[in-house]
């Protein structure tokens, strides 16, 4: 039924093949779920972390291959959390720069990742990680992308105002009675999933690019809240649609060519914040 949707409101040649009607689908979930992460993330000035979460993915898969366990996946996910924790309650310390404590913790992790999956020279079986395949997500990944689209929103509605709050002035807003650790560790765990399970499709080198470049964008041009988040949505699904179907003509990489395009716009709305107002 969808699919038949598809084809009657997009007469493309390339609707017709089901990877792509899976990875259309797979688009119009994953780049609203990035523009609003993305949003809490630039926000929180946490660009830089979940970069590094980005590149603990890989720490995760060999961990998971050092242990013996059957499922990648699941050594990844629970590595991620475990290091996004440790990095919140290292950063909360202030014993040193945040940018510095995230960036060593980054360096570290994908340096012992590259080590354990290079052995033997086996790291080309892993290599799909950095660039990811939108293309291979089968309908059961796409209900994943659903739960997890739904776990998002549900976030965002429970937590975005608090976590604007604590991004303004920490101790102010657990002055308000904010349980503000609290709120970044949920925010961190969020990211971590996110990222983690998202990583198979966007891959390591290009998912903090497609989180952090539509709300950046859109906080070029937004005068208010409500536009920043509505801007950086539309950015995304449109990078997401149009990179999609230009990779699919042009025979390219779809998520970096999906990266082009959201930093065509990025670059479009700074010069005109600057120049056009």
């Amino acid at each position: 039924m969808i699919y038949e949707l598809l084809e009657s409101v997009l007469p493309f040649s390339w609707v017709q093949y089901d990877f792509m009607k899976q990875a259309f689908l797979a688009i119009l979930l994953i780049t609203p779920l990035f523009g609003i992460l993305g949003t809490m993330i630039v926000n929180h000035k946490m660009a830089f972390f979940s970069d590094a979460l980005g590149h603990s993915a890989l720490t995760g898969v060999a961990v998971g291959v050092l242990f013996g366990i059957p499922d990648t996946n699941l050594s990844m996910l629970i590595f991620a959390v475990l290091f996004a924790l440790a990095l919140n309650q290292i950063k909360g310390r202030n014993l040193m720069a945040t940018d510095t404590v995230i960036s060593v913790f980054s360096s570290f992790s994908i340096a012992v990742g590259l080590v354990i999956l290079a052995q033997g020279g086996n790291f080309s079986k892993y290599s799909s990680l950095l660039v990811g395949d939108i293309l291979s997500i089968t309908p059961r990944e796409i209900l994943y992308l659903v739960l997890l689209l739904i776990g998002t929103f549900i976030f965002w509605i429970l937590c975005s105002n608090q976590l604007n709050s604590i991004s303004i002035n920490r101790s102010l807003a657990a002055s308000r009675g904010i349980r503000v650790k609290l709120i970044e560790n949920l925010f961190a765990v969020c990211i971590a999933v996110i990222v983690m399970l998202s990583i198979k499709w966007v891959g390591i080198l290009i998912i903090n690019a497609l989180l952090i470049l539509p709300a950046a964008s859109a906080r070029n041009i937004s005068e208010n809240m409500r536009e920043y988040h509505f801007f950086s949505i539309l950015f995304s699904l449109f990078s997401g649609i149009v990179g999609l179907i230009i990779s699919y003509y042009v025979n390219t990489a779809t998520g970096p060519t999906i990266v082009i395009i959201a930093s065509v716009i990025f670059f479009a709305t700074y010069f005109y914040s600057r120049h056009g107002k």
